[in-house]
């Protein structure tokens, strides 16, 4: 036993043990329930990535449902598609516990409901409503439903255990008043069921095998079972895993919120955010998101996954599928003295050396040229190989090159470079015998196009700033965007931009992505990932 289930994790093995056991005849259905008050973020792609990679390995099927019966919290604006709804189903539901005694009509307000509750080492007192006749309760019940009465009149409770050292047990609220028009069901209901009553409800319904939650909701799981088994339906089975917590960043979707209606952030779909949304925008992708989800794992307790993991998990699948090409984000300018001044050559590159069959692209080279500016040193340190005076380096796809003089501004800033080409070598027929021993990067002057690059740091100073004191607002990054303006980039970055092509690592700096928010005439690309790790080797 212990061979065949080596490399699965918890739940696979509960999964496995059901098929083997031929519960529910060896099916499979799970389901992916966000709540639709708040765009859905990375932690939601692990539930995804969980959900329907269980189905997929088992040969099951996924159910996509939202279980927020709130419309005040619920806005269309965060809605797409959202299966149909089971008001009157999980209704009947509560009309059946009420005629077996197990729920009734209260008349307390939510406050005198929490005094009486009692502590998780002394009982609650029980309401004074608590035992109403069947009839009765059927009848106010029916009146609430007709909205004859006012929000926090009345709610019906179940009538469970008020001695449970679980405070969830305590004859919980199922039903409240609420006149605020729901997103699907517009006017037609005024009563809406908590959270926890439609939860386990819906899964009955929909005959959902394994019903995976995250850990906050390991305390819910006797109501669950409670409600399906005074209900007399389908089991479904309520599974518990840690949630994803990110260092850097905050994950609650009141915080989130809080960024975006403080406007400290430019919306839900920033690149800092955590949300899919702003990681689509940022140039995660979906691969990327879903090996970094196969990585961290499924567990049974909460841990703190390090931001530059998820980070590694991007960067290799970027180095498979992006386009290369060449953009200098600090220009100096190179002449280079000995090539015909008016003369464009176009030499081929390699889109991407890790995708076979990516095919070549061309890219004109003249005598004016930009290099980096960090690529030039007057007075270089011991293992510079880039340029100095007198000194040699490669451009990438080209020639090599050799610097020969310098201009200076008046500050005494190298303003142009003044270098020779070396004609024999030229990159894949290079006859110079010249050993350099650096590549770098460059740009042809004349057709250079101007591009601007959002580059994007961590949300936060701090790994946890969730249990920072005070704000956590104060521990906001200042640096976690900087821009730059009008880098010089290979002309053919706008013809792949407009052929579709949108991840691209700009070589020797970056994987950067086009933002679909700018326009063909003034592209910005969104800076994803650095090409090593630089980070964790600052911290």
């Amino acid at each position: 036993m212990a061979e065949e289930n080596k490399g699965l994790n918890f739940i696979e093995e509960i999964v496995e043990e059901d098929i083997r056991n031929n519960k529910h005849g060896g099916r499979i259905l799970t389901r992916f329930p966000p709540e639709p008050n708040g765009y859905l973020h990375i932690g939601h792609a692990k539930s995804i990535c969980l959900n329907f990679g269980l189905a997929q390995k088992y040969g099951g099927k996924t159910n996509l449902r939202f279980d927020d019966t709130n419309p005040v919290t619920e806005e269309v604006e965060y809605i797409d598609s959202i299966k149909d709804d089971y008001f009157q189903q999980i209704y009947d539901f509560a009309v059946k516990l009420i005629k077996a005694g197990k729920a009734y009509v209260d008349d307390l307000t939510a406050e005198e409901i929490a005094n009486l509750k009692g502590t998780p080492t002394s009982p609650a007192t029980p309401s004074p409503y608590r035992d109403r006749s069947v009839a009765e309760n059927l009848s106010l019940f029916e009146d609430m439903k007709a909205g004859k009465f006012k929000e926090g009149e009345k709610v019906l409770r179940a009538k469970v255990d008020l001695a449970s050292p679980n405070m969830h047990m305590r004859d919980p609220i199922m039903y409240r008043i609420l006149f605020t028009p729901h997103h699907r069901t517009g006017k037609v209901w005024c009563i809406y069921p908590m959270y926890d009553f439609a939860h386990g409800q819906s899964d009955s319904i929909e005959g959902i095998t394994h019903s995976i939650c995250t850990l906050e909701f390991e305390n819910h799981r006797p109501l669950y079972n409670w409600y399906i088994d005074n209900l007399e339906i389908f089991p479904s089975r309520q599974i518990e895993f840690a949630r994803l917590n990110l260092n850097y960043t905050v994950m609650s979707k009141r915080k989130l919120l809080q960024l975006v209606k403080e406007n400290l952030i430019s919306g839900w779909d920033d690149p800092r955010m955590p949300t899919i949304r702003g990681m689509r925008r940022r140039g995660y992708t979906a691969q990327g998101l879903r090996n970094f989800a196969t990585t961290v794992g499924i567990a049974k307790r909460n841990n703190l996954i390090e931001f530059s993991l998820l980070e590694h998990c991007i960067r290799e699948d970027l180095n498979k599928v992006s386009t290369r090409t060449m953009v200098v984000t600090e220009p100096l300018l190179v002449e280079i003295v000995n090539y015909p001044k008016d003369q464009i050559e176009w030499l081929p590159m390699d889109n991407n050396p890790e995708m076979e069959n990516s095919g070549r692209h061309d890219l004109p080279f003249s005598s004016q040229i930009f290099i980096e500016q960090e690529d030039y040193m007057d007075d270089p340190p011991p293992k510079f190989f880039r340029l100095t005076k007198g000194g040699m380096a490669r451009l990438r796809s080209a020639y090599i090159i050799e610097c020969i003089d310098v201009e200076y501004s008046s500050e005494g800033t190298p303003t142009k470079l003044l270098c020779r080409y070396i004609p024999e070598s030229k990159s894949g027929q290079d006859t110079s015998g010249l050993k350099v021993k650096t590549t770098i990067h460059w740009v042809e002057m004349s057709q250079a196009i101007d591009v601007d690059l959002n580059l994007y740091d961590r949300l936060f100073t701090v790994e946890e700033p969730d249990k920072q004191e005070g704000d956590f607002k104060a521990y906001l990054n200042p640096n976690s965007l900087s821009v730059i303006k009008n880098a010089k980039a290979e002309p053919f970055l706008k013809q792949a931009v407009e052929t579709g092509i949108t991840h691209f690592q700009f070589l020797r700096k970056a994987y950067y992505v086009h933002d679909a928010n700018s326009n063909l005439d003034k592209m910005v690309f969104n800076r994803t990932v650095e090409l090593k790790d630089n980070w964790s080797k600052g911290k």
